[in-house]
């Protein structure tokens, strides 16, 4: 007899296992006497007994049902093996990890702006995380009538009612339409409070929600930039210095537009500059200049005066030491 019922031994397991499923069931099949259950690590196993729970088992392993795991069923605690006899009961596998869910919105969404009559369309995209909190809802709500479920299952159900969150909360904490992404914590922190109400319906929690970027259409995204832009640079110094650093950074030199730009208004602004010490400069060597040229001028008198010869020879400058003629070129002193 042992021989014979090792023959109808079978092994209840998740079978192909697919790490994107939510839970997978082994389906309505009889477990014979000598049947296993194995459990692996990451899993829970939840025994059916016509839709209702009989056991839950959540340490992986590898178990014998018959002395295991049958005295442990509520209803089923008594169940013997007969003679090529068998069990019948449904086994729920359950992927008890936390799942990433990457998002986005599935069209603009329009938002009420001022100066915008139509709104402001936008789009946003981000995570959410999620995993099975609640194994009687989501048999209750899901397993009773499917055979598995997927976490692409629970994101089309995400993203149903995920446009209206957004709208709802951008509308309560998006205090600058334009700059949305200052406020994402705060929009992010009500959608998933929302969406976990929602989700959790089924078994499911959200534990965690975030909104990677807000984005705007390109004009108006160009428009935001200058903005910003406007606002940082300040002066006409500060955007040529920070144009040289651009330029200096992208490795492109003088060959980028940021290069040449900044090389424009690097030598407008040391064109401005050069101005303004000529026209100073100017003015001091003009106010020293006048008692220069006006001093060999002024030796004539001095000498029709006194007739004594200059100091310094007004052709050559060369000393005279009282000579009457300049000892360098000969000319004339008095």
């Amino acid at each position: 007899m042992g021989i014979l019922s090792n023959q109808f031994a079978n092994v209840v397991e998740w079978e192909e296992y697919d790490d994107s499923l939510i839970f997978w069931k082994w389906a309505n099949r009889e477990i014979k006497k000598g049947s296993r259950l194995i459990i692996r690590p990451g899993q829970d196993a939840i025994f059916l007994n016509q839709g209702k729970v009989e056991g839950v088992f959540k340490d992986d392993g590898d178990y014998d049902i018959e002395s295991q795991i049958i005295p442990f069923l509520s209803t089923l605690k008594g169940f013997k093996f007969g003679f090529n006899s068998g069990m019948r009961a449904e086994v729920l596998f359950v992927n008890t990890k936390e799942f990433t869910i990457k998002w986005g919105t599935k069209g603009p969404i329009m938002l009420q702006a001022q100066g915008l009559p139509g709104g402001l369309p936008i789009r946003a995209n981000g995570t959410a995380n999620v995993k099975v909190s609640d194994y009687a809802t989501l048999i209750d709500k899901v397993a009773g009538i499917k055979q598995s479920y997927s976490i692409e299952d629970v994101k089309i159900r995400i993203i149903t009612v995920l446009d209206q969150l957004l709208m709802k909360w951008i509308s309560k904490e998006g205090k600058d339409m334009f700059n949305l992404q200052a406020s994402a914590y705060d929009i992010s922190k009500g959608i998933q409070e929302d969406l976990d109400m929602e989700i959790s319906k089924d078994g499911i929690s959200v534990t965690g929600f975030s909104i990677n970027s807000f984005n705007y259409p390109e004009e108006i995204q160009q428009k935001i930039n200058q903005v910003a832009a406007n606002s940082m640079v300040g002066d006409l110094n500060s955007y040529t210095q920070i144009s040289m650093v651009d330029a200096a950074a992208s490795g492109n030199g003088g060959n980028s537009t940021m290069g040449n730009m900044a090389e424009m208004m690097m030598g407008a602004t040391m064109a401005g500059q050069m101005m303004n010490q000529m026209n100073q400069n100017g003015t001091f060597q003009g106010q020293q200049a006048a008692p220069q040229q006006a001093a060999p001028q002024q030796a004539a008198p001095e000498q029709a005066a006194t007739g004594n010869p200059p100091k310094f020879c007004p052709e050559c400058g060369t000393p005279t030491n009282g000579a009457k003629f300049c000892p360098e070129c000969g000319t004339k002193l008095i």
